[in-house]
């Protein structure tokens, strides 16, 4: 849970995912521009807070890609520390195979799935009176 009221936002880092390589949750080397990239944006809003999803193609077992998928967003997470972003504004969660980008078993589907996602959480414009609480207009 977050203090105050946050608005969830897919968009906004969609282009910066990660992927990763097979059975692995190591970060590759070009995944690090982008995720220096999302570190310098949560750098320039410090009132946002950041999700990780991890996410796996459909090969093993579904806890075995739970597992993986955690991995690859706690990889994900550590990099973004690196960066000096505070730990306390970055969750993670494994979405194991349940959430494909693709729906399908080649190679290609296969690549695109095995990967981590990142969800922004920004304070809401629109604040909302407490009930019996005047609203003074300037």
């Amino acid at each position: 849970s977050r203090p105050g009221n946050y608005v969830e936002d897919r968009e906004m880092l969609k282009t910066q995912a990660v992927h990763f390589d097979y059975d692995s949750a190591v970060m590759r080397p070009a995944d690090s521009d982008r995720v220096a990239l999302v570190a310098r944006y949560l750098q320039s809003q410090p009132a946002f807070y950041l999700l990780i999803e991890g996410h796996c193609d459909e090969r093993g077992t579904e806890q075995y890609n739970l597992s993986l998928g955690q991995r690859r967003a706690q990889s994900v997470r550590d990099t973004l520390m690196q960066f000096g972003i505070n730990p306390r504004r970055i969750q993670t969660i494994s979405f194991g195979e349940k959430v494909p980008v693709i729906e399908s078993n080649d190679e290609v589907s296969y690549r695109e799935n095995r990967r981590g996602e990142f969800v922004v959480y920004r304070p809401s414009l629109r604040s909302t009176p407490k009930p019996n609480t005047p609203v003074v207009v300037p």
